[in-house]
């Protein structure tokens, strides 16, 4: 019975649009209550903050434009797809991120060598709490657009603004200890600790999306699972030179299988098709290729084993 590879979800290309709108359009508000927030408290750590969400939007226009170009089909240029502009993204994101963190200490180091007074702390208050409310708001909503998709870039998209909850926090920690107890140096060390944090979110961004674009293998579980599947195929007496890569939201199998050698052609494509759908079944968005081998047929190997 032939296996028939399911559809791409209709709703997937859509998801990742409106989240990509949702975070630019996050980012933009906030930049606008913040830098207001800043110019009335001339706060370092709001300065911080206010930098990441202006970073932000520069990011998430970057993953707009990426998230577009990768839904974008296969062409006549680019026969695998246009999946690599996610990665890209996401490294574009890293230097972003980068970027602020830099920027964040050399103000904190300043600011600890001439230390300044905080004022209306009030308002930062207030549009810190906002700021939070926001973000929560669209991290839970890219959480689900990640499950859903499995896209990278909106995935690296939600690490940095799952930062951001965390930078305001200690915005608002550092607020606090300022106008409760005269602690101005809370300010710029609060500042230093959101700058280390962004560098080590940025890390995580820029290696993750480097693995995809170096080609970097499929989790070795993944691995097993298409063994298992191609050697529970009737017909199929051994599989070797498995390689496998992920591009965006498609991912590229191809491995030879060993068949009995006097089997005929016709055969042998037979078994390989119904090994290539069964293992689409279980990998969406996957394309297989499937090279069929005579069993104990001496050639070139992959495998070392």
């Amino acid at each position: 019975m032939t296996i028939e590879k399911p559809p791409i979800e209709p709703t997937v290309a859509r998801l990742m649009k409106i989240a990509t709108y949702a975070a630019v359009s996050v980012a933009f508000f906030l930049v606008v209550f913040k830098f207001g927030a800043w110019i009335a408290t001339e706060s370092l750590s709001l300065l911080s903050t206010l930098i990441d969400s202006l970073l932000d939007v520069g990011a998430s226009l970057i993953n707009l434009y990426a998230v577009h170009h990768a839904l974008q089909p296969a062409d006549d240029e680019h026969r695998f797809g246009h999946g690599k502009a996610e990665p890209l993204a996401g490294l574009a994101q890293a230097a972003f991120i980068s970027g602020s963190a830099l920027f964040i200490l050399f103000e904190a180091g300043d600011r600890l060598l001439h230390p300044r007074e905080i004022v209306k702390t009030d308002i930062g208050l207030a549009v810190m709490v906002l700021s939070i409310a926001l973000t929560v708001a669209l991290v839970l909503f890219q959480r689900y657009v990640v499950k859903k998709t499995g896209s990278l870039a909106i995935q690296a998209d939600s690490m940095h603004y799952k930062m951001d909850v965390l930078v305001n926090l200690g915005v608002i920690g550092s607020l606090l200890l300022v106008s409760q107890f005269g602690w101005l140096i809370a300010d710029p060390l609060i500042a230093v600790v959101i700058a280390l944090y962004i560098f080590h979110g940025a890390w995580d961004v820029g290696s993750q999306s480097l693995k995809l674009l170096m080609d970097s293998e499929l989790p070795e579980e993944d691995r097993k699972r298409i063994v298992e599947i191609a050697l529970g195929e009737p017909g199929v007496l051994g599989l070797h030179d498995l390689r496998t890569r992920s591009s965006g939201m498609d991912l590229f199998i191809q491995f030879h299988l060993d068949m009995d050698g006097d089997i005929t052609l016709s055969d042998a494509h037979n078994i390989s098709e119904a090994v290539m759908y069964k293992v689409e079944n279980a990998f969406p968005n996957a394309d297989v290729l499937i090279h069929e081998d005579p069993l104990g047929v001496e050639e070139r190997r992959l495998d070392l084993d």
